[in-house]
């Protein structure tokens, strides 16, 4: 009867103590649900005499990792992860930590180790985040190469920039009719581009790089296609990071060309200085030289390109994780050809907000105006160029894979000028399906 009775009683106490040691576990996770990461990690620092408990490892490691303590987070999910090796949530926060803590191999291998189990995919879309900064980080201390190819489909209202109707008027010459190439054609377009980088560090926080594209818009119709466009863009340079200034300059060569007929190169050299303000701003300027020169009949318009501005970055911690981005700047393009009324000075701005409302999924929307003022009077209408520049522009892209993406591009523009024989409006569409090797 009393060995009866003494059991009863110990499985009474049981009973009491498993919800007190659970407890504090159970604290922990209810603080990190709140997300307040650094009050859950404050509240498991108070019970040390809980750590080799695995739900308790568990939910420490996490408020650990998210409350910046990354070290004693990934000691307590390796317990854990020892006792329970097949927890896939275990293991992903483990890889985390790992990233944190920038040992990118163990990263790398916990992620693929939980991809290998078939997650759901908006694990799978985080993963991959996850992963593409990894490759990205990567550059600091390896050389790495990327290769990529796209292929389009779009509409152009307006792909020679024509005005809207052959009867305009202007000064001087008061109602005239314009050629048919100057006016406003619309056509369907076929797009293609493949490009590559290459990233070679140097020395502790310098590296080297190199860039290239080559694109081409292929217009449909007789009259459009002698618009058709080519672009073949390199550029190279170099990346320094010091502290918290990332400082980058390059060397770029374009060519232009219309009609499979070279019709502007441009080479030029810019530098620009990122400074991070904290963790989710940072700010800084840019200037570049530029030198523009025009084949055959546009010979004319050959000039000098100064700029300056300055770029701003916030991201915002929250549902769709927006990403605000602003730009101003001030440029001059003085004609070299002893044509002012063909050089301009220039000023402007873009403000566009980027979010991830979805797993794979990315949208964009931007705003930009360009103010330019040309330098002398028009020779043949005695009057002096002034022009409006506004432009509307949204991007929708789904990431099949980390490799396979799709994106969806919209550009809707508006340029006024004083003079009517330059007003055109042009609204473009169109879709890219890219691959990244």
């Amino acid at each position: 009867m009393k060995t009866r009775t003494t059991s009863v009683l110990a499985a009474l106490l049981l009973s009491f103590a498993l919800p007190a040691m659970a407890a504090p576990a159970d604290e922990v996770k209810a603080l990190l649900e709140q997300r307040k990461a650094a009050d859950a990690y404050a509240l498991a620092k108070q019970h040390p005499e809980e750590i080799g408990n695995p739900a308790f490892d568990f939910f420490f490691g996490i408020a650990a990792i998210d409350s910046g303590h990354a070290g004693e987070g990934v000691l307590a999910l390796e317990r854990y992860v020892i006792n329970f090796p097949d927890n896939r949530e275990a293991r992903l926060e483990l890889a985390r930590g790992y990233f944190v803590l920038g040992e990118d191999a163990r990263a790398r291998e916990e992620f693929n180790g939980v991809l290998k189990s078939n997650p759901p995919p908006a694990v799978v879309a985080n993963i991959e985040r996850f992963m593409n900064a990894l490759d990205a980080r990567q550059s600091s201390y390896r050389t790495t190469t990327g290769v990529y190819a796209e292929l389009g489909y779009g509409h152009d209202t307006n792909v020679n920039g024509g005005v809207g109707n052959s009867g305009i008027v202007l000064p001087v010459f008061g109602s005239v009719r314009v050629d048919a190439t100057g006016v406003r054609a619309a056509a369907d377009f076929l797009y293609a581009a493949i490009g590559g980088e290459i990233i070679h560090p140097i020395a502790p926080g310098l590296a080297v790089f190199a860039n290239g594209r080559l694109d081409t818009k292929n217009n449909s119709g007789e009259l459009p296609s002698r618009f058709d466009q080519n672009n073949i863009i390199v550029n190279g340079g170099l990346t320094y990071l010091l502290d918290k200034n990332l400082w980058r300059f390059m060397a770029s060569h374009a060519t232009v060309e219309v009609d499979n007929k070279r019709f502007r190169d441009v080479d030029s050299l810019s530098g620009e200085l990122s400074h991070q303000i904290d963790e989710l701003q940072s700010a800084g300027p840019f200037v570049q030289l530029a030198r523009l020169n025009y084949m055959g009949d546009n010979e004319p318009r050959n000039a000098d390109f100064y700029a300056a501005g300055a770029n701003y970055r916030k991201a915002f911690i929250g549902p769709f994780q927006p990403l605000l981005t602003v730009s101003a700047s001030v440029a001059d393009e003085h004609n070299t050809q002893n044509r002012p009324d063909l050089g301009r000075t220039m000023w402007g701005g873009r403000v566009a907000v980027a979010v991830t409302p979805a797993p794979k999924w990315s949208a964009a929307v931007g705003v930009a105006y360009q103010n330019s003022k040309y330098s002398a009077q028009d020779p043949l209408l005695l009057t002096t160029r002034k022009d409006d520049y506004y432009a509307l522009d949204a991007t929708v892209g789904y990431a099949f894979s980390r490799h396979l993406s799709l994106r969806g591009e919209l550009l809707l523009s508006d340029n006024k000028s004083n003079l009517e024989l330059y007003e055109y409006k042009r609204n473009i569409i169109g879709a890219k399906l890219r691959y990244d090797f």
